[in-house]
C-alpha cells in the first residue's frame, strides 16, 4: 500500500514538473496566425525575366505607371512619419506592417505564431530574404501583381520579356478590401478599424462601380514601350491628396459636390445676412471621409470688416469622434453616406453700416494639431488640405 501510494506520489510530483516546464518553455505554447492581417504575403522569388521586385525596376518598361505609382500614398505607406510615429510606440503590434509593406521580403522578420496567443509576444525569426531597399518602397508593383513567384497582369502574356498570367478576379476590389477593410477590436485600447470595404458594400454603388472604376480610371495608352496601346488603368491611387511629405504632390479625388448659396452684394443695416453650403457626398462609393478614424472635414465661415477685424466666424466639422482610453469606442460619427446631402448656415445681423468679407472655405483633415503634436510631427507633415474657398464682399448702408 505504502509503495502504491508512494509511486503516485512519484508520478503527481513528475507531471506537475512537466506542466510547470511547458508553462515556462514558450515553444510548448505558440499559438498559430489566424487572421489574415496577421500574416503578410509569403516571401517571393523574382519571377523569370525579371532582376528584381522594385518598382523602379518595372518602371524601366512600365514608365507612366511607375511615375504616377510614385506620386500615390501607396508609394510613402512605409516612410509615412504618422505609421513610423504609431510603429515607435509600445501599444504598436506586429501585424500593422502588414498592410504597408505586405511583401514578406519587405519585412525583416517572419512571425511564426503567438506565445499564448498574445499579439505582443510574436515568435520571430530572421528573413533571409529580407530586402531593406524593397521595404521603403511601400505598396509597389509586386504587393499587387506578384503571388507564388509569378506576375499576374490583366491581359497574361508570351511575347514580353517576362511571363505573366491573366487573373482579373485576382486584380479586382477584392485585392483593395483585402487592406481597406481591416476592422478588428485588437485590445480594449486598440482599434483598427478601417470599413472602407463595408460602406461600399451597403451602398447605392454596390454592383455598380468599385474601388477600380473611381480609383484606377481606364485610359487606352501604352502599357510597355515598344508594345502598343490598349485599354489601361492609371495607378496615382488618387484619394484624399493630403501629400505624406510636404515636398510631394498627390492626387486628389474629392467626392464632395459643393454647392454655395446665391449672395446679395448689398445689406440694409439690421438685415440677417444668410450663406449656405450645400455638401453632398456626390461621387464617392464610401463614406467622406473613409479609412483612418482621425480624418475630418472643417467647414468654416469668417467675416471681417474692412479693417480686417474678425466680426463673426462659425466652423463644423465631418466626421468621427473616438474615445481611446481607458477603452477604444466611437463616440460619434457624422460622416457623410454616398449620395447624402447637408447644409452647412451661417447668418449674421448686420448692426452697422460699411463693407464685410465673407469667406467660406472647406478644408480636408489627415488629423487634428493635438494628435500631430502628441506623434511628435513638425510642420513639414502636411496635415490639411483646402478643397473649397470663395470670398463675397458685402455693403451694409
Amino acid at each position: 500500500m505504502k509503495n502504491t501510494l508512494f509511486m503516485r506520489s512519484i508520478s503527481l510530483l513528475g507531471l506537475m514538473l512537466l506542466t510547470l516546464v511547458q508553462c515556462k518553455n514558450p515553444k510548448n505554447n505558440i499559438h498559430p496566425l489566424t487572421h489574415s492581417w496577421e500574416i503578410a504575403v509569403p516571401n517571393q522569388e523574382v519571377p523569370l525575366g525579371l532582376s528584381s521586385l522594385s518598382a523602379q525596376h518595372c518602371g524601366s518598361c512600365h514608365q507612366k505607371h511607375y511615375e504616377e505609382w510614385k506620386l500615390s500614398t501607396h508609394a510613402h505607406a512605409w516612410t509615412d512619419l504618422q505609421f513610423q510615429a504609431e510603429l515607435k510606440k509600445d501599444s504598436s503590434p506586429f501585424m500593422c506592417i502588414n498592410c504597408h509593406i505586405p511583401l514578406q521580403n519587405q519585412q525583416e522578420y517572419i512571425v511564426e505564431g503567438l506565445v499564448g496567443g498574445d499579439i505582443y509576444k510574436p515568435v520571430k525569426k530572421i528573413n533571409p530574404q529580407f530586402d531593406a531597399k524593397l521595404q521603403q518602397e511601400g505598396i509597389n508593383c509586386a504587393s499587387c501583381h506578384i503571388r507564388n513567384n509569378t506576375i499576374i497582369g490583366p491581359y497574361g502574356t508570351t511575347t514580353a520579356p517576362h511571363q505573366s498570367i491573366r487573373d482579373t478576379s485576382f486584380l479586382s476590389e477584392k485585392l483593395c478590401i483585402s487592406c481597406h477593410n481591416a476592422t478588428a477590436v485588437i485590445t480594449p485600447t486598440l482599434a483598427c478599424t478601417f470599413e472602407t470595404g463595408d460602406e461600399w458594400k451597403s451602398g447605392p454603388y454596390f454592383g455598380e462601380k468599385n474601388c477600380i472604376s473611381c480609383h484606377m480610371e481606364s485610359v487606352n495608352r501604352e502599357i510597355a514601350l515598344g508594345f502598343g496601346k490598349k485599354p489601361s488603368r492609371y495607378h496615382y491611387f488618387p484619394g484624399s491628396g493630403i501629400p505624406k511629405f510636404d515636398t510631394v504632390v498627390t492626387k486628389s479625388l474629392n467626392g464632395l459636390g459643393i454647392y454655395p448659396s446665391k449672395l446679395k452684394t448689398t445689406y440694409a443695416k439690421m438685415d440677417s445676412i444668410v450663406f449656405t453650403l450645400k455638401v453632398i457626398n456626390e461621387f464617392a462609393g464610401h463614406k467622406v471621409p473613409t479609412g483612418d478614424p482621425e480624418r475630418f472635414f472643417n467647414i468654416s465661415f469668417t467675416l471681417i470688416d474692412e479693417s480686417g477685424v474678425l466680426v463673426s466666424t462659425k466652423t463644423e466639422r465631418i466626421g468621427e469622434e473616438w474615445e481611446w482610453y481607458p477603452e477604444a469606442k466611437k463616440i460619434g460619427d457624422n460622416n457623410l453616406a454616398p449620395k447624402e446631402e447637408r447644409l452647412f448656415t451661417f447668418s449674421y445681423q448686420a448692426i452697422k453700416k460699411g463693407r464685410l468679407k465673407l469667406s467660406a472655405i472647406i478644408t480636408k483633415h489627415r488629423l487634428d494639431k493635438e494628435s500631430a503634436a502628441y506623434n511628435k510631427l513638425d510642420d513639414s507633415y502636411p496635415l490639411s488640405i483646402t478643397i473649397f474657398e470663395k470670398e463675397y464682399g458685402i455693403a451694409i448702408k
